[in-house]
């Protein structure tokens, strides 16, 4: 089993009811089990500023599906919540599952980057982030978690619950 941490976003259909629903739905599917999760938060669009902010969190699972198979599963469920990916990058969307760490691994694919590559940049993933680690996590070829929020301002993130 592997240790992954994945971040959930939503701005559109009631985000927070749709972040929750997406936990249970995750939490539910074979080769996937929750360990912890995050406070959510709320945090202005990274992309066009004229759509609504965005409720974030990070959810911590145990998977023995390769790091493949687990971003094809979350895209099925992305799916499943109505996500459409014709819209503009960094767009509003009903939901975004994001493979933020996949164990100590290092992934380098057209389709996939692990860590995530925009981490060290983005607050709504940081913070939650630390929220849920045991201790100061290493990020592989990144740094440790307590660094990278040292380094990260806040951007307009407020925790939510």
């Amino acid at each position: 089993m592997t240790e992954v941490y994945i971040g959930l976003g939503s701005n559109l259909e009631n985000p927070a009811t749709k972040i929750q629903q997406a936990r249970l739905f995750i939490a539910k599917q074979a080769e996937m089990t929750e360990t912890r999760f995050s406070s959510l938060y709320s945090s202005p669009p990274m992309g066009p500023k004229d759509q609504p902010d965005y409720v974030n969190a990070v959810m911590s699972i145990q998977t023995g599906l390769t790091a493949i198979e687990l971003l094809t599963a979350l895209q099925q469920i992305e799916n499943n919540f109505g996500r459409d990916r014709d819209t503009i990058r960094w767009g509003a969307r009903t939901l975004d599952l994001d493979i933020l760490l996949y164990g100590e691994q290092q992934i380098d694919l057209p389709y996939l980057k692990v860590p995530h590559i925009g981490l060290p940049e983005r607050a709504f993933v940081l913070y939650p982030l630390q929220e849920i680690v045991n201790g100061n996590l290493w990020v592989p070829g990144m740094g440790y978690i307590d660094d990278l929020v040292v380094q990260c301002p806040l951007a307009g993130l407020e925790k939510l619950s």
